[in-house]
């Protein structure tokens, strides 16, 4: 490339126009620099993600006008407000997981795996600000969307929260009282309860309390020798949410 030709700008960096022995822009190049015009459904979920962490409502006619789409076709992208709510959230509670499986300083000292990440997993949840935003304002709705068969967001959760149990059962690393084929439910619903505490006993959401039941439930290693282990095999019915 001669040194005259650094200079010059492609269509999709600027307004001057390249010259004919130019190549032309790649798809990237245009998504990077805005020069791809249309919005699509990834746009809609950006920024509908970007709202709930903002801690403001999701308004499905407030997102269509910023999208410069009109709702018949927002609706077709997302299926419904619900839908998209349950995308945000399982992202957001996914990507948080991860980030947490993948600190070393997740784990408690002494304390199992299981109960190190959901604890931490429960408190990032509770001091979300969009979260206690969703929750103080819909929460009728947080509590059908995310806690019924409404939506498929409990079976997600309940399956991740069961590999998670799993792994650290397998593996001999973790001891439980609880039968494996109820461990995951009891777990989820206790994460729930502890979220919702506000709405279901007019309490302030504590998840300190939540984690002392947690790492009493999943405890790193059994008590004794002649306690009964806990069998791990059986798969747990995450499609019986309820």
């Amino acid at each position: 490339m001669s040194r005259a030709t650094l200079g010059v700008k492609r269509p999709c960096e600027g307004g001057i126009t390249a010259p004919a022995i130019d190549t032309g822009c790649t798809p990237l190049q245009e998504q990077l620099a805005g020069a791809s015009g249309r919005p699509t459904v990834l746009d809609a979920f950006r920024r509908a993600r970007r709202t709930f962490r903002d801690g403001r409502r999701v308004d499905m006619g407030v997102l269509a006008r910023e999208l410069d789409v009109n709702r018949a076709t927002l609706y077709r992208w997302v299926g419904s407000r619900e839908q998209l709510l349950v995308e945000v959230l399982w992202w957001l509670g996914r990507r948080t997981f991860e980030r947490l499986l993948a600190d070393p300083a997740t784990v408690r000292p002494g304390c199992s795996r299981s109960a190190s990440v959901l604890d931490a997993w429960l408190h990032a949840v509770i001091g979300d600000a969009g979260m206690q935003a969703f929750v103080e304002h819909e929460g009728e709705l947080a509590l059908r969307v995310l806690t019924t068969r409404a939506t498929d967001f409990q079976p997600r959760l309940l399956g991740f929260v069961d590999a998670l149990l799993a792994e650290d059962l397998d593996g001999g690393t973790m001891w439980t009282p609880v039968p494996r084929a109820d461990l995951a439910y009891v777990v989820v619903r206790i994460l729930e309860s502890y979220v919702y505490l506000g709405l279901i006993t007019g309490e302030r959401p504590d998840a300190d309390r939540a984690g002392r039941v947690l790492h009493s439930l999943l405890q790193r290693q059994a008590p004794s020798a002649s306690t009964p282990a806990v069998a791990s095999s059986t798969t747990f019915p995450t499609s019986a949410a309820t």
